[in-house]
């Protein structure tokens, strides 16, 4: 095998293990989601646990992209690539951990549910679009789409407007009850890392132009 088939098959690999990650943090997130919609406490748990795997998936690829760097002299598309797939997992296992954050909220909200807190039903339709984020960021990630990348960061609107009116909302409901400030103040942090799993969404989109251009937020760096 040439040089060349080798760094593309390499290459390639570096890909499907990017795929996998972003799919089991977009799964840790829908899982957080689902164990927080029913207050589901031993679903919870599994997220919590699930996000070793998550960690252990980002050593493997920063060993492949160190790899892929030392071993070969990629040349500007490749480095490209590599480079951006370095950027890519950490987001990735930032939005693994902030599911696992909320999965850990999960236990302490008590008898709360969608039907008796309209908060925390518009908080898991605020984290359903923050999910869908992801999972159209990796799609415009893996076809270097920058339309749709653009699509993805015009979208975060969408979740940023969702957090101002729940946190409106938290705070009525803290006016009207003072007692309820623990689940209140639950419930904002939960909306406060589906802000970030959303701008960590934000993040994959923008390394698209990267890949293709060299440029990063429209500023050139290699």
């Amino acid at each position: 095998m040439s040089n060349r088939k080798y760094y593309d098959s390499e290459l390639e690999a570096l890909n499907t293990a990017l795929i996998e990650m972003g799919q089991a943090a977009a799964d840790a997130v829908e899982n957080a989601l689902q164990a927080l919609c029913a207050v589901d406490t031993a679903a919870a748990a599994e997220v919590v646990k699930g996000d070793t795997r998550i960690n252990h998936m980002e050593r493997d690829i920063e060993h492949r992209c160190m790899t892929l760097l030392l071993r070969q002299q990629p040349v500007a598309s490749d480095l490209r690539q590599v480079t951006a797939a370095l950027k890519v997992i950490t987001d990735l296992e930032r939005i693994g951990d902030h599911a696992a954050d909320i999965a850990e909220i999960v236990p302490h909200l008590g008898r709360m549910n969608q039907s008796s807190e309209p908060a925390l039903n518009e908080a898991v339709q605020m984290g359903r679009n923050a999910h869908q984020m992801i999972l159209n960021a990796l799609d415009a990630f893996v076809r270097q789409d920058e339309a749709a990348a653009r699509e993805v960061i015009a979208s975060d609107d969408v979740v940023d407007d969702a957090f101002d009116a729940i946190k409106r909302m938290l705070g009525q409901k803290l006016a009207h009850d003072p007692d309820e400030v623990d689940s209140v103040m639950d419930l904002l942090i939960v909306i406060k890392y589906l802000e970030r799993i959303a701008d960590h969404s934000v993040n994959l989109a923008e390394w698209v132009q990267f890949v293709r251009t060299g440029k990063y937020k429209n500023e050139d760096i290699f």
